[in-house]
């Protein structure tokens, strides 16, 4: 069996590369230790390498910004079989506004939009933290604002199972499964920078149960698919504030702590065969580049 683990920020963004090569590293290594051979581009071109080398695998996965998601995705399920998020469906969550719209609609709570005085501006196509800043100016262009949430960040790590493909002979109808709920270490610059830290997993805030449905919520309607991360801020309400259809760098301390392998959990659930659930022992403590803790 073989593996194409499409990751983009290695060869083509020094600023993710750390991140990117920490998520690459736990699910190659798992993939091996479940018996695949993987295969990883080694050129900056990451279409032409998909070109090449998804044909010969039986399964593939694209790690990449939000944003570049969906077009890598695409390519890749002409082919060879997706186990991550379906094309269509990540380039909904790619655009943060109209995301954010579509869950309103769905009776999920997100930030209103922005009052008067301090707001958070965010990039409309973004990865993380990225260029999303507290601030009192107007946003520019690609950019829009939220009236900005004082309360706790966390994330939900989820592995949707197959929601459509190869014509649905794969769909099963289960509900996500909920690896772990984390704690983000988020901060703020003097320049009014959101800065992504790292984080702590598992961990079991109050309110923990509606904090998982309130992002179960928010993956089934945007139709998301294999490993997600839920980004939530809890404060009078839960208000998700960005959906990530693809594996996080939560998922470096979960896979630490995890009895089960990724690569088995995430070919399952393309497959709409995902666990019930998984088995954590202990926390773990991460950084933004991978570097892990355990606690």
């Amino acid at each position: 069996m073989k593996a194409i683990l499409a990751e983009y920020s290695v060869c083509n963004d020094p600023e993710l590369a750390p991140e990117g090569a920490a998520m690459l590293a736990v699910i190659s290594e798992s993939f091996e230790r479940c018996g695949y051979d993987v295969v990883t581009p080694e050129k900056p071109d990451l279409e032409g390498e998909i070109r090449r080398l998804a044909p010969g695998c039986d399964v593939g996965l694209v790690i990449a910004p939000d944003h570049l998601i969906f077009r890598y995705t695409q390519i890749l399920e002409q082919f060879t079989h997706n186990i991550g998020c379906g094309s269509m469906n990540a380039a909904v969550c790619a655009n943060k506004q109209r995301t954010a719209a579509i869950l309103a609609r769905n009776g999920v709570p997100v930030p209103p939009g922005a009052g008067e005085g301090k707001r958070v501006v965010k990039p409309v196509m973004g990865c993380g933290a990225l260029g999303v800043r507290l601030t009192d100016e107007e946003p520019g262009p690609g950019e829009f604002a939220e009236a900005y949430i004082e309360g706790e960040t966390l994330s939900v790590s989820l592995v949707g199972s197959r929601v459509t493909g190869n014509v649905c002979e794969y769909y099963s109808g289960n509900p996500p499964l909920l690896l772990a709920v984390n704690r983000q270490e988020i901060a703020v610059a003097d320049d009014g920078r959101f800065q992504y830290l790292g984080g702590e997993t598992p961990v079991h805030p109050d309110r923990e149960e509606e904090i998982v449905a309130t992002a179960v919520q928010a993956m089934n309607i945007l139709g998301c698919q294999g490993y997600a991360g839920i980004d939530v801020v809890v404060g009078d309400r839960i208000y998700v504030v960005d959906v990530n259809p693809r594996p996080t760098t939560s998922l470096v301390g979960i896979a630490s702590v995890m009895e089960e392998e990724i690569a088995e959990i995430l070919v399952a659930a393309s497959h709409g065969k995902a666990p019930a659930e998984v088995h954590l022992s202990g926390r773990a403590r991460f950084n933004k580049d991978g570097r892990i803790n355990r606690l």
